[in-house]
C-alpha cells in the first residue's frame, strides 16, 4: 500500500490512488472498531497533538479516538484560550512545538492556508482539520468511504451537493475528491451561496432544487454556515428551507435508492427535515461519524508510516 505523502493539507495534491490507498486500509479500521478489542499499535510510542484554533466538538473527538485506538500518546491543546488571546504567532507556535517532539499534529484553523504554513515548519506529519475555506481532506475521505460502502463504489455516481457552497470546505474537498475518481458532481444552492467561478471545476450547478436533484445518487446536504456570512446571503431561514431544504417531496426526485448524506452538525428544519435526517432507509448520516474514525486512523497510520521511514533513511 503505497502513500508518498509526508502531511495531508488537502485533496488536491493526492492522485486517486493515494485515496483508494486510504480508503481501503480505513476499511481494515472499520472492522477493528467493530470489534470486541478495538485497539492496534500503529501509532504506539509516538505523540500526537491535536491543535484546534476553532472549535469542534466532532471532528475533535473523532481524532482523538483514533490516535488512542492506535496507540499514540494524545494531547489536546485548548488553543482558542492559549497562545491566541496572547498575541502568539503560528511561527513561534511552531517553534514551541518542535520543542515537544511531536510525531503527528492535528489542525484547525479559522484562516485558508495556516495549516500549510505550520507543516511548513514543524518536523512532523501534519493534518488538515479544516482550514477556513480552503479545505477539509478528511471529512471528503470519510464521505467517499461512507458512499463506496452504501453504492458499491466511488465512480460514474451522479451527486447532488446542495446548500451553502460559498462557505464550505466539505464541499470544495469533495468537489475535488468526486471529480478525481470520475463522479458527476451537481451543485445545487442560492446564487448568493455558489461561488464565483466554480463551474471551472468540471460541475454542474443549479439554483433549482428539483432540476439539480433529478435522477441523483447520493444528495449531500451542507450546513448553512452562519459564522462565516458578512451580509444577508438568504431572505430568511424559513424561505430557505422552503426553497433549498430537504423534504421528502424534493428527495422523491432524486432515484428511488438515493442516500442522504450530512457532515454535521445539522440544522434541522432548515437544512434538512428531521424525518429525512432519521431515516435509516435513506440516511446515512451516523455512518459517516463512524467512518470518520476509521478514516482518520489509516491517514495517520499511512503518515506515520512515511513519517518513521523517513527518520531510519
Amino acid at each position: 500500500m503505497t502513500f508518498a505523502h509526508a502531511h495531508l493539507l488537502g485533496i488536491e495534491p493526492l492522485a486517486p490512488g493515494d485515496i483508494t490507498a486510504i480508503l481501503d486500509l480505513a476499511e481494515d479500521y472499520v472492522t477493528l472498531n467493530r470489534s470486541a478489542v478495538k485497539h492496534g499499535d500503529a501509532l504506539k510510542g509516538l505523540t500526537q497533538i491535536n491543535m484546534f484554533f476553532e472549535a469542534s466538538t466532532r471532528t475533535q473527538a473523532s481524532f482523538e479516538l483514533a490516535g488512542k485506538r492506535l496507540g499514540a500518546d494524545v494531547m489536546n491543546m485548548a488553543m482558542q484560550a492559549s497562545s491566541l488571546k496572547k498575541g502568539e504567532t503560528l511561527i513561534d507556535t511552531a517553534l514551541t512545538l518542535n520543542a515537544m517532539h511531536p510525531d503527528l499534529l492535528v489542525v484547525r484553523h479559522p484562516q485558508s492556508g495556516a495549516v500549510d504554513l505550520l507543516a511548513q515548519k514543524v518536523r512532523c506529519a501534519v493534518l488538515n482539520a479544516g482550514d477556513g475555506r480552503h479545505e477539509h481532506p478528511t471529512q471528503a475521505l470519510l464521505d467517499a468511504l461512507t458512499i463506496r460502502r452504501a453504492k458499491g463504489r466511488l465512480h460514474r455516481l451522479s451527486i447532488a451537493i446542495c446548500g451553502d457552497i460559498a462557505h464550505s470546505r466539505v464541499a470544495r474537498s469533495n468537489i475535488l475528491l468526486l471529480g478525481k475518481m470520475e463522479n458527476r458532481v451537481r451543485l445545487i444552492g442560492p446564487p448568493t451561496l455558489m461561488p464565483a467561478g466554480i463551474a471551472e471545476f468540471g460541475v454542474e450547478v443549479f439554483d433549482d432544487m428539483r432540476a439539480g436533484l433529478e435522477g441523483v445518487d447520493v444528495v449531500m446536504m451542507l450546513r448553512l454556515q452562519k459564522e462565516r456570512m458578512d451580509g444577508g446571503f438568504i431572505p430568511s431561514e424559513r424561505e430557505y428551507y422552503h426553497r433549498y431544504g430537504l423534504d421528502a417531496e424534493k428527495l422523491a426526485i432524486a432515484k428511488p435508492d438515493a442516500i442522504v448524506m450530512h457532515p454535521g452538525p445539522m440544522n434541522r428544519g432548515v437544512e434538512i427535515d428531521g424525518e429525512i435526517a432519521d431515516d435509516i432507509n435513506r440516511s446515512v448520516i451516523q455512518d459517516q461519524v463512524e467512518m470518520g474514525v476509521a478514516v482518520r486512523m489509516a491517514a495517520m497510520d499511512l503518515l506515520a508510516r512515511n513519517l518513521r521511514a523517513r527518520r531510519a533513511a
